[in-house]
């Protein structure tokens, strides 16, 4: 069975195609479950990679997509969500929320409608790439179509 059969990178692959026929996944020979295993394997730049991060605040969930080379900062998206608590999703959380196990965490294709935020940082660059469900799987997009395809706020989430 191939990766592009699997029931997640399915999930990505139907609305990467919506939106936009020409954007395809990629199956990888090496693992993109982290940013810096994809852009090894891609040949990028690490911040080129987005890392799609769940996390958990007082009373849901909110995807942030922050640059490989960036860290998300709690303290700004405390701030931003005008919110006292926010942390990390645990696994079985992410898998719940997203349909996603973690290492594949696509910014589309969800299970559940959840918030999204795009760290500004992610401008920088030409072609992002972001998982599809599976981690040896992405998709190449670039800044204005991730934002369109995500529905996603700008913000700066990063430090």
């Amino acid at each position: 069975m191939s990766l592009l059969d699997n029931v997640a990178v399915k999930r990505v692959e139907k609305s990467l195609t919506e939106f936009d026929d020409n954007l395809k996944i990629i199956v990888l020979d090496n693992t993109a479950r982290t940013a810096l295993d994809a852009a090894s394997s891609l040949g990028c730049e690490v911040g080129a990679i987005v890392k799609s991060l769940l996390l958990k605040t007082e009373n849901s969930f909110a995807l942030f997509l922050v640059a490989g080379d960036k860290k998300a900062s709690l303290n700004k998206i405390k701030k931003l969500l005008k919110i006292k608590d926010a942390s990390m999703a645990s696994a079985d959380e992410v898998k719940n929320v997203t349909g996603f196990s973690i290492g594949g965490v696509s910014p589309i294709g969800h299970i559940k409608k959840i918030d999204i935020f795009i760290d500004e940082s992610l401008k920088r660059f030409t072609s992002l790439f972001a998982a599809a469900g599976h981690p040896n799987c992405i998709f190449e997009i670039d800044f204005n179509n991730l934002q369109k395809i995500t529905k996603g706020s700008i913000k700066e989430i990063s430090e």
